[in-house]
C-alpha cells in the first residue's frame, strides 16, 4: 500500500491491487479506523466512506483537490 502523503493524521494511499480491470484513478484516505475512497476522474468525487462525517469529507475533498497533480503522478508511477 504505497502512501502518497499524510495530512493532519490522515494517510492518503493506494492499494497495490486495485482490481482487474483496474479501476479509474482514485485515492484512499484512512484515519482512526475510518476510510474513504475518492475518485479523481472525471472529477473529484466520493466513491465510498465509512466513518467520516460530511464536514471531514469536505476537508478531505479540498486536500485531494490541492494535491491532485501529485496523486495522479504517483498513480501513474505505481500502476504505469
Amino acid at each position: 500500500m504505497p502512501v502518497v502523503f499524510r495530512y493532519r493524521g490522515f494517510r492518503f494511499f493506494f492499494y497495490s491491487n486495485e482490481g482487474q480491470p483496474r479501476e479509474p484513478s482514485h485515492i484512499h484516505v484512512e484515519k482512526d479506523g475510518n476510510e474513504a475512497k475518492i475518485w479523481l476522474q472525471p472529477e473529484i468525487a466520493l466513491a465510498d466512506s465509512v466513518g467520516f462525517d460530511r464536514r471531514t469529507f469536505r476537508e478531505l475533498e479540498q486536500v485531494v483537490t490541492a494535491n491532485r497533480t501529485l496523486i495522479e503522478e504517483r498513480w501513474n508511477e505505481h500502476f504505469g
